[in-house]
């Protein structure tokens, strides 16, 4: 996964959430959740890194905004 960069947090109301879990379904359900509550740039795709178990997911947000803004 990419770094983090001070773009991704330079006011308050940013974030990044990375989701660790067990598979892209589950993964893909928190990303819903947090859609629902805040404005997100969505992840497309999970990461998976060898040897390990599971899966990741990042996802940036923007709570000062409403959802679908």
């Amino acid at each position: 996964m990419r770094d983090i960069t001070d773009a991704h947090v330079a006011e308050p109301g940013l974030a990044v959430v990375e989701v660790a879990a067990a598979d892209d379904e589950t993964a893909f359900a928190i990303q819903e959740l947090l859609a629902a509550r805040c404005a997100i740039a969505p992840a497309d795709r999970t990461t998976r890194e060898p040897g390990k178990p599971g899966v990741r997911l990042r996802c940036s947000l923007d709570l000062r905004q409403e959802p679908g803004s």
